[in-house]
């Protein structure tokens, strides 16, 4: 069964679900994308890593990630296998030097894996021609210009964006210490992001 590689871009608030984000996963040689709505501590977990943040303590994922180090796994590739009733399913592929298993995992917490172990994700065309959609072109231009067609987790208010704007660099470095040491991470990127913007 060809294996198809997929590459996260991006998470954005569920149009069909509240509290609910859709963790959005392109096809790497394609167009198609794989919607797939995960819950927002999860969101929040693919979202630090995304963003390049670093939590003042490992949260789960990265516990998971030490651990493994510490005693030789290595996560190889996440697989997601099957689609029922709308719900996807993931195996873990990981080698310890000796054997290679898979480990069945929710596929939220299988991408928040992958992204920290730097790891492929795969799925099947079936999976892709049942749940995948394509972009409309105005969308891909977008991307094709550099501008990412889905934004990522944020609660961040209009309001609270433009203050960020009236800051100097050294006012923004102490809130985005403040924010992740307070572990609000959607803040954090938005201040990131202006921070990025002025250098």
């Amino acid at each position: 069964m060809k294996k198809i590689k997929l590459n996260v871009l991006g998470i954005s608030y569920s149009q069909t679900q509240s509290g609910a984000y859709a963790l959005v996963l392109s096809e790497e040689d394609g167009k198609r994308r794989i919607p797939i709505i995960i819950g927002g501590f999860e969101a929040q977990a693919i979202a630090i890593q995304l963003e390049g943040l670093t939590p003042p303590r490992p949260l789960t994922h990265d516990l998971f990630l030490n651990f493994s180090k510490s005693f030789g796994i290595e996560l190889l590739a996440v697989q997601i296998y099957k689609l029922e009733e709308g719900v996807f399913f993931s195996k873990l592929h990981c080698d310890n030097g000796k054997k290679e298993i898979f480990i069945d995992a929710r596929t939220s917490d299988s991408i928040a894996l992958a992204l920290r172990f730097n790891c492929p994700i795969y799925t099947t065309n079936e999976i892709i021609e049942k749940a995948g959609i394509v972009l409309d072109v105005e969308e891909e231009e977008e991307e094709d210009k550099g501008v990412k067609a889905e934004s990522k987790v944020t609660h961040v208010s209009d309001s609270e964006i433009e203050a960020l704007k009236h800051l100097n660099l050294d006012e923004l470095n102490m809130i985005l210490e403040e924010a992740v040491s307070k572990e609000d991470y959607e803040k954090a990127s938005r201040i990131r992001d202006e921070i990025k913007k002025r250098t």
